[in-house]
């Protein structure tokens, strides 16, 4: 009514937020400039990286082809440097000790068994996964850390209304844009929406679980290019195991006019070898993405419960708005 005190039930604003039903909700543009300390409560979980490549380095498949590329360079650039001529010198001196003593048996060395060029691309392959999966465990970490945030930023007791749902809504716009497509910020956002449009907690907590279920899914395509490292190894390794049997085989008909199998066994080395590094490595890989898939799994039924401790139990019906 006209002339009516504004005794603080009156819908309007103050510097604090939006006042609704006698209550102010905090905006988060408000709350950063009054809260000088409260402010960086998100900054303190975001990486620092150059706002030029911020665009770059948030698409994966850019991440994944950059990884791809410093792994081959420094993996190459250790073979030229470092194994191929190890291996070259424990071979001569393998033969020199040969030639001394016809009883020497030389032992295998490390150098010798990664020096063909199908154990190094299958160690890139591995270097590569695994970098991938530290990049995928970077990012659930990021998203537990929001776990013990209260997004919501509601206080003890506090309850939100169908017609607050939109102001809550750009509560979650305070997230860093790093932070935007994690699970829980995905799960509340749906849930706001669907709360503002139905005003059913039912279905508020029905859109929850959906939602979780989807970013699931979500979280389970990312690993495809890792499955696809996976997968290469062992398929890398079996190319050097047919390259040394057919490098052997080719060979065999001068080693019988020689007298000399070492043209046949050098084949067979390659063949076995190749095959030792591609197993070996694939266990390590398959290790780190079968850890990482259960920590998916794990924050996917994190989030959801997040959201309905945090939400859903402090939403109230259409029916039941005098309450507020």
């Amino acid at each position: 009514m006209a002339g009516r005190p504004d005794n603080g039930l009156a819908n309007g604003t103050t510097d604090g937020g939006t006042r609704e039903r006698g209550r102010t909700i905090p905006l988060p543009w408000r709350r950063a400039s009054s809260q000088g300390a409260a402010g960086h409560t998100f900054r303190q979980i975001e990486s620092g990286v150059p706002d030029v490549l911020s665009g770059l380095f948030r698409s994966e498949r850019a991440i994944h082809l950059i990884l791809l590329a410093m792994v081959m360079i420094v993996v190459h650039l250790f073979y030229v440097t470092t194994v191929r001529p190890n291996a070259e010198e424990w071979i001569a001196n393998s033969e020199a000790k040969v030639k001394e003593d016809a009883s020497y048996h030389p032992g295998r060395s490390i150098w010798v068994i990664i020096s063909e060029p199908e154990p190094e691309a299958a160690i890139m392959m591995a270097l590569w996964g695994l970098l991938m999966c530290a990049h995928q465990w970077r990012h659930v970490h990021r998203c537990q850390d929001l776990l013990k945030k209260d997004l919501l930023q509601l206080r003890p007791g506090e309850v939100i209304l169908r017609n607050e749902a939109r102001e809550y809504e750009r509560v979650l716009d305070a997230v860093p844009p790093k932070l935007e497509d994690s699970v829980q910020v995905r799960a509340l956002r749906a849930g706001l929406i669907r709360f503002g449009a139905t005003g059913n907690v039912q279905d508020v907590s029905t859109t929850i679980h959906n939602a979780c279920e989807s970013e699931a899914v979500r979280l389970e395509s990312k690993l495809s290019m890792i499955r696809f490292a996976v997968w290469c190894i062992p398929a890398i390794g079996f190319v050097g195991t047919v390259r040394g049997l057919g490098e052997a085989l080719q060979r065999t008909g001068f080693a019988f006019v020689s007298g000399n199998p070492s043209a046949v066994t050098e084949g067979l080395g390659v063949s076995f070898n190749s095959t030792f590094v591609a197993l070996t490595l694939t266990i390590f890989v398959m290790f780190a993405l079968h850890e990482l898939q259960l920590a998916h799994d794990n924050l996917s039924l994190d989030a959801e419960a997040y959201a309905e401790n945090n939400l859903v139990a402090a939403l109230v019906s259409t029916g039941d708005d005098s309450r507020g």
